[in-house]
């Protein structure tokens, strides 16, 4: 068995295995295969320009994501952590200010916060959707809190409606991650243009992936536009003139090109990626799975995008292991949550406090759901399950 990775924080590649051959849980190399020359002569006219840094690709990949998402103004920056952290700085986010946020997530939501001295304030989720559990929002509400930060995980959106009505009710600002969600929508909406800011990522395994970071801050506020464009250059709107404390997170322009390119082609992307989410709940029902593993639930007010097919089971490490035995990989997103990681102990959250994101941590295992993906391999990764719940589960598929 061997295992290729392409960074440090990257899914495994591809695992080979005697009995179920290739089934890689992201393959990049065969999306470039079908778009190597787009990709290339983007490229080209990058090189021959001369021009890396902002410039036309770059706004004309602005314009475009824009328009895809249904954003009045797209902002890009170097990564979807800057994303966040830029958006936070346009609205003065300060040491001492409170911004609230779900424990089940990626270390940058939280750790954009931190990064301004602010405090995150942490919402338990839904254990169903994976997304901050709105019911709770108003209690964690306090006399400093200027924003909420609502996670749309795995490519499925939160529930905008509520959580805009609290904002609204208490004057805060909303700052969408949809890093993992660009495509999604909420009752038609695209996520990233309901709150204050949509902040989106371009790492290479996300539905809209680069080749290296980048990421992007959509917003309907003019103002607050114009004031993303010149923080991301050091404070300055004309060089050597800085108006107020920026930071350096330009978007590359070969980057922009390469985005672009793949901008055109997302859409399909993303309806392959919904039928492979479709075909896995098929086979599970088929398999008679459900007794045994709690499938992503989908609201019908979302449209999700499925960045992630990740199941919930009791047995997940054990599962982990047996699937990475016959050549099937999987990953955990993620295995702790942000209120027990080292970095944020100084907040004084303890085990217990956040009950449905603690059991999902334990629980959650994410399996292939690239738009590569071929059927028969997705029927691999299910009958693999299958052996290892055991054959009373093949015999009742054999009977339905």
């Amino acid at each position: 068995m061997t295992t290729q990775t392409f960074a440090p924080f990257d899914p495994p590649i591809t695992i080979k295995s005697p009995s179920y051959g290739d089934t890689p849980f992201l393959d990049l190399k065969a999306q470039f295969v079908g778009i190597r020359g787009e990709v290339l002569d983007a490229l080209a006219r990058v090189f021959e320009s001369q021009h890396f840094i902002l410039g036309s690709e770059v706004v004309a990949f602005e314009q475009e994501v824009a328009a895809y998402v249904g954003a009045k103004f797209a902002i890009g920056c170097g990564s979807g952590s800057d994303a966040l952290l830029l958006a936070q700085m346009a609205i003065d986010i300060k040491p001492g200010d409170e911004v609230i946020t779900a424990p089940f997530t990626f270390g940058a939501t939280a750790g954009s916060i931190a990064r301004l001295g602010a405090r995150p304030v942490f919402v338990d989720i839904h254990p169903d959707t994976f997304n901050l559990d709105e019911r709770q929002l108003e209690a964690a509400i306090t006399s400093r809190t200027r924003a909420i930060m609502p996670v749309h995980l795995f490519g499925q959106p939160a529930n905008m409606d509520l959580i805009m009505d609290i904002a609204r009710r208490h004057e805060l600002s909303v700052i969408e991650d949809a890093a993992q969600a660009i495509g999604a929508r909420w009752k038609g909406r695209g996520v990233g243009t309901i709150g204050t800011f949509g902040c989106f990522s371009f790492f290479p395994s996300k539905n809209l992936g680069g080749a290296g970071d980048g990421g992007l801050i959509t917003t309907n506020d003019p103002e607050l536009a114009q004031k993303l464009g010149v923080l991301r250059v050091h404070g300055a709107r004309k060089k050597y003139k800085y108006e107020e404390l920026g930071i350096n997170s330009r978007l590359d322009a070969l980057q922009a090109a390469i985005l672009r390119v793949k901008l055109h082609h997302l859409q399909d992307w993303t309806s392959v990626r919904r039928r492979n989410a479709e075909t896995y709940r098929e086979l599970f029902e088929e398999f008679k799975l459900t007794q045994k593993v709690i499938l992503p639930r989908s609201t019908e007010e979302c449209f999700h995008v499925y960045n992630q097919f990740s199941i919930r089971t009791q047995l997940r490490d054990e599962l982990q292991e047996y699937l990475r035995g016959q050549g099937i990989p999987t990953e955990i997103y993620y295995p702790n949550p942000l209120h027990l990681e080292a970095a944020f102990k100084y907040l004084g959250y303890r085990r217990g406090d956040f009950p449905a994101s603690e059991s999902v941590c334990l629980e959650v295992l994410s399996l292939p759901i690239y738009p590569e993906l071929k059927k028969e391999q997705q029927r691999a990764v299910v009958e693999a399950i299958v052996e290892f719940y055991g054959s009373d589960l093949t015999s009742l598929a054999k009977e339905a």
